[in-house]
């Protein structure tokens, strides 16, 4: 799955930390997150969404050979 988690964050001016207790989970998720190393659940992706004003599917798409 490929986030445009770090432009969105850059966009905003937040850092790892700061949106991380936006979204009530740990920067090392953000961090793991914006690697691509980790799939958030559906429940932190909908809040990581709705802190930028976002679609989901706006912050994460999906690979074809994922779906």
């Amino acid at each position: 799955m490929k986030s445009r988690l770090k432009e969105l964050r850059a966009r905003e001016g937040y850092n790892q930390t700061q949106l991380a207790k936006l979204a009530k989970i740990s920067r090392q998720t953000i961090s793991l997150i914006e690697r691509e190393e980790y799939m958030p659940s559906l429940l932190i992706a909908v809040r990581i969404a709705r802190i930028f004003n976002e679609p989901v599917e706006n912050v994460f798409q999906f690979k074809e050979e994922e779906l």
